[in-house]
């Protein structure tokens, strides 16, 4: 793997934040892009900052979207009896656009040839199966989601939009445990989204799962985050991850209200807050294990993948996140970080 530029429960109903925390997660503080991640915030003490990075990866790269959602959103005026949860959350926490290209390269990288199939598990509002298809005119996605609502949001604002485009996603209704009848040369699992399994032998299974759908040419990507900020508590409000989302129209809020460190269960919320004093108090809860990277790395070899990669990001010269990623075998445990890990078949 030689390039990296990326700008992303059991189904919730959306997704968490990398794409939450990514968005869903690299911290408390401000994005790159200008999203609040829970992560994003505003610059306050050297704690806060390294928060900002933890949540910052989902939230930064999806804070980024789509122009043309940017200019309808931007003639809205957004408060919590008016506002759409879905809407905030891929406004804050997507990515999509630069996500689908860097999953591409990374795949032609390794097999020499485009991928035509995707699977999105944990899909959410199939914002990322939706750009999938748009992108070239032979892509096909399924997406995999427990929440009929959710889908059925996905269905009337992402997909239908895209006229016969849209007709090549397939939505399931149904459990990411459970088997599907179409091979695909890409999975998915982002935004930290698969931590909702706790319990190893269900990750076991699950990767098992997600190895038996694919191609014998086929590679399995997912996102983690870690670092010594991200396995805290968020007890005042000032530790909270804000950012600002497309110059104000509201507020995007991380908060990691508890991290248990005897079986590392945690619990994160998202809230929105609006100009005009009102909220959307947890808007997304998150209930996860926090799982480290040597145990990822060990259930999907053993779940039969052939080789797992693990993609830094960059820092440049100010310790700040750029957005590009590496393949890395040795880093330094920073305060708060994100990373892709990609499994070959």
């Amino acid at each position: 793997f030689g390039f990296c530029a990326l700008p992303c429960v059991a189904d919730t109903g959306s997704k968490p934040p990398h794409n939450m925390i990514r968005s869903a997660t690299k911290s408390v503080g401000k994005s790159k892009s200008g999203v609040s991640t829970a992560r994003p915030g505003s610059a306050q003490t050297n704690t806060a900052a390294a928060r900002k990075k933890q949540v910052k990866t989902a939230k930064a790269k999806g804070a980024k979207t789509q122009g043309a959602r940017k200019k309808l959103s931007a003639k809205k005026q957004y408060t919590a009896a008016t506002a759409n949860k879905h809407e905030l959350y891929q406004l804050s926490v997507h990515g999509v656009e630069f996500e689908v290209p860097w999953i591409s390269s990374i795949y032609t990288s390794v097999y020499g040839r485009a991928a035509l199939r995707l699977r999105e598990d944990f899909c959410g509002t199939a914002l990322l199966c939706a750009e999938w298809v748009k992108s070239f005119p032979a892509r096909r996605a399924i997406g995999i989601d427990l929440d009929q609502p959710t889908l059925d949001y996905g269905t009337q604002h992402n997909l239908e939009p895209l006229g016969e485009a849209g007709s090549r996603v397939t939505l399931l209704n149904q459990n990411v445990l459970d088997a599907v009848d179409h091979k695909s040369h890409i999975a998915l699992a982002l935004n930290f989204s698969y931590w909702v399994f706790k319990k190893r032998v269900d990750m076991l299974r699950y990767f098992k799962g997600v190895r038996a759908s694919l191609e014998d040419e086929g590679m399995f990507i997912v996102d983690a985050y870690g670092g010594p900020l991200s396995m805290e508590r968020m007890d005042k409000k000032s530790e909270l991850d804000k950012t600002k989302i497309k110059g104000g129209l509201f507020t995007y809020i991380w908060e990691q209200a508890s991290f248990n460190a005897i079986d590392h269960s945690i619990v994160n919320h998202i809230h929105f807050e609006f100009p005009d004093g009102t909220a959307l108090r947890k808007a997304f809860t998150y209930e996860w294990r926090f799982w480290t990277l040597p145990e990822l790395q060990d259930l999907l070899e053993e779940a039969g993948f052939s080789k797992t990669t693990v993609f830094w990001e960059k820092d440049d010269a100010k310790g700040r996140g750029t957005d590009e990623y590496f393949p890395a075998t040795e880093a330094n445990n920073t305060g708060a970080w994100v990373v892709y890990i990609c499994a070959q078949c």
